[in-house]
């Protein structure tokens, strides 16, 4: 796997014959046309194959995958286009194998919403080992709110990922509710029948397991909230089914803040199956300029982490958006706009700007002016994706969680798979 940083003058075409690619594999493993410019300083992933296999008439993914001793997972692995390739054409290459070795297996989960376009979710599901689903929520009666999962779950399964159901405060109008929270962990009744709830949505509808994503908690209810996720475990645990807790990025155990009190660590380590650091949103929608996950801030919450709770429970947030603030910034007024790395590189094309990159935050950005204002542009891209994937190894964790695969990003996964190999559960 290389990184070429695009310099002034330079095409895909050009790119692609200096390291002896294809064209069209260069554009499409960056998700790119023809059409596309590049801009100064964008960052493109290049994939030199090792193993090729040219399509012949009658061919089949599975009759190929036989004859080359590999899958069709890993088939789509490596040429991404087939999820929305509607056959396959006689005469065009396959990569088997790239070249450059795999440092471990890694287990990756990816969060989603019902409404997530189906093309994105189809181009990021072989590279997953669960699907989590947003979200459930529970009324005061202990009833849950569902959601239209059914078709996410089957898609998962599709793609051998296990489907894993989420649990939050979420209340019917779409808010986490820190006192609906509170109740749920303090009342033993409501507890057993939201539980026994979420027992019967998992065996009819085929979760794997459960997340749990209770943000905002009221510092009081600290001890209250390990009880519950101690709870959930104890009951789901018998059947099979696992138990993950969302964690708020913390690197201390004093860290004050609504979001940080009620989370403790080393309990919560203790009581769950395996925990999400959510390291991300410190350049958020309301916040000034920067980074959504600063290497270096990311680093500082792994750190911690790992000093309270089992590396080989631990799966690190990685962000597949970026951020779009209108400038100046002005708290209490400034809203940034959220969008994807392919929407920020659309951006810079269009208006010509050159991409910079902090080497501090590791992570890319630039300046535009639109309609008479000034913007500036934090996203991800190879480079940052690298960075974030490399503290997996370097603290021994379990693997990645993704927020949230909605937006599109193929860059992100042919990086993910050139460093590791990704669990398959089904």
């Amino acid at each position: 796997m290389l990184i070429h940083i695009v310099e002034p003058g330079e095409t895909a075409y050009g790119i692609a014959a200096r390291y002896g690619v294809s064209p069209a594999r260069l554009l499409a493993d960056n998700g790119l046309s023809a059409s596309d410019t590049l801009a100064v300083g964008q960052a493109l992933l290049v994939l030199i194959p090792a193993e090729v296999y040219t399509v012949q008439p009658g061919d089949t993914l599975y009759s190929i995958a036989g004859a080359a001793g590999t899958s069709v997972l890993a088939l789509v692995q490596n040429n991404p286009y087939l999820t929305d390739a509607d056959a396959l054409r006689p005469g065009e290459e396959l990569v088997l194998r790239y070249t450059g070795d795999k440092r471990r297996s890694v287990y990756t989960t990816g969060y989603a919403y019902p409404y997530i376009n189906r093309n994105v979710l189809y181009r990021a599901l072989p590279y997953l080992s669960y699907l989590t689903i947003f979200g459930y929520g529970f009324t005061e009666t202990g009833d849950l709110i569902g959601i239209d999962d059914v078709p996410l779950i089957e898609a998962a399964r599709a793609f051998g990922a296990a489907p894993v159901m989420l649990l939050s405060s979420i209340t019917e109008s779409g808010n986490f509710n820190s006192a609906r929270a509170s109740r749920l962990f303090n009342d033993a009744d409501l507890q057993t029948t939201v539980l026994d709830n979420v027992l019967a949505t998992m065996q009819q509808k085929g979760y794997a397991g459960l997340d749990i994503d209770f943000e905002y908690i009221d510092p009081a209810d600290r001890e209250a909230f390990v009880a519950f996720v101690a709870a959930a475990e104890q009951k789901l645990s018998p059947y099979g089914y696992f138990v993950n807790t969302d964690l708020a990025p913390k690197t201390s155990a004093a860290q004050s803040g609504l979001l940080y009190e009620a989370h403790d660590y080393a309990a919560l380590g203790e009581a769950s199956d395996t925990l999400f650091l959510m390291t991300y949103e410190w350049g958020y929608t309301y916040g000034p300029p920067m980074a959504v996950s600063p290497i270096d801030k990311v680093e500082e919450v792994v750190r911690f982490g790992v000093s309270q709770i089992n590396s080989q429970k631990i799966l690190m947030g990685i962000p597949l958006y970026g951020y779009d603030w209108t400038l100046p910034f002005v708290r209490g007024n400034t809203g940034a706009k959220s969008l994807s790395p392919q929407q920020a590189l659309e951006i810079a094309s269009e208006n010509n700007v050159t991409i910079e990159y902090d080497e501090v935050a590791q992570a890319p950005y630039f300046y535009y002016t639109k309609d008479g204002n000034s913007h500036v542009v934090w996203f991800e891209d190879a480079d940052s994706v690298v960075a974030k994937l490399n503290l997996i190894n370097k603290y021994n964790l379990v693997g990645a969680s993704y927020w949230n695969i909605t937006k599109d990003f193929p860059q992100n996964w042919l990086v993910l798979i050139s460093l590791y190999k990704v669990v398959k559960l089904l």
